[in-house]
């Protein structure tokens, strides 16, 4: 009797899954769905030719999403890398790991509001440098923390090792940290590059309209009730993570497994 009822429940809890994401690849494809009609007027690939096209601009902020993320989660991870060591050797290391959660701790506008006036007066008001800067201030601390257990004794007892072989610093990273934190840094990168690439809060006030990010794009067609292009914009949002979960699953953890 379990397993009938298994049988049942588990390809229905699949569906509901994937029924939002199926809704969006339909309304992605569909124009002109009015009430009471159960199917929608058009059906077909006129929306997604459109992304192609500088009327909606949805491939052009599709690539710079990609950009800025790419540009905060490399330059994140490696900083957190770094300076994590550093903040582990450092006497005072757990009261400046728990600063770094401190931007946590406001919502993401409320502190793009708080450092609005300093990017204003820096320049880095409604442009993609200011945008990037701003999403570094979140990233990092969170690769901070996530490096912030990798660095014990052990790690230590192998950089004295090399040390004492004669190695240099840039031995000790690329022949022993390096290979040692492989995996961390992939699942590091992965992670702050999703944190960029779904940030809204901190683009919308410091990018204040004028660098329109995927993200930004999705709420504006919302707004907008466009719902056939905010889906299309939702499915481009979507793919990213997708295939950086492919990546991290069959890549990544199998070889820590």
């Amino acid at each position: 009797m379990y397993k009938n009822w298994r049988a049942y429940v588990l390809p229905f809890l699949v569906l509901l899954v994937l029924f939002p994401f199926a809704y969006l690849l339909l309304l992605s494809l569909s124009g002109a769905w009015y009430y009471p009609d159960i199917l929608p007027k058009y059906f077909g690939l006129r929306n997604w030719r459109t992304i192609l096209s500088s009327e909606t601009g949805l491939l052009q902020s599709f690539l710079m999403s990609t950009g800025i993320s790419l540009a905060v989660a490399i330059v994140s991870t490696l900083s957190g890398f770094f300076i994590s060591k550093t903040v582990y050797y450092h006497p005072h290391k757990r009261i400046l790991n728990l600063l770094a959660y401190l931007p946590y701790i406001l919502a993401p506008v409320v502190f793009a509001a708080c450092l609005s006036y300093f990017f204003l007066k820096l320049g880095l008001f409604g442009n993609v440098t200011g945008v990037i800067t701003a999403q570094f201030l979140i990233s990092f601390p969170y690769a901070l923390i996530f490096f912030s257990s990798f660095w014990n004794e052990r790690i230590k007892n192998y950089e004295n090792l090399v040390s004492t072989l004669g190695g240099n610093t840039l031995d000790r990273y690329f022949k022993v940290l390096f290979p040692l934190a492989k995996g961390l840094l992939l699942v590091c990168f992965f992670q702050t590059f999703l944190i960029s690439w779904f940030e809204y809060g901190l683009t919308s006030i410091i990018g204040v309209g004028k660098v329109q990010t995927l993200t930004i794009k999705v709420f504006m067609f919302i707004k907008e009730a466009n719902y056939f292009y905010g889906a299309l914009s939702c499915c481009l949002l979507i793919f990213p993570p997708v295939v950086l979960l492919y990546i991290n699953k069959k890549y990544v953890f199998k070889k820590i497994a």
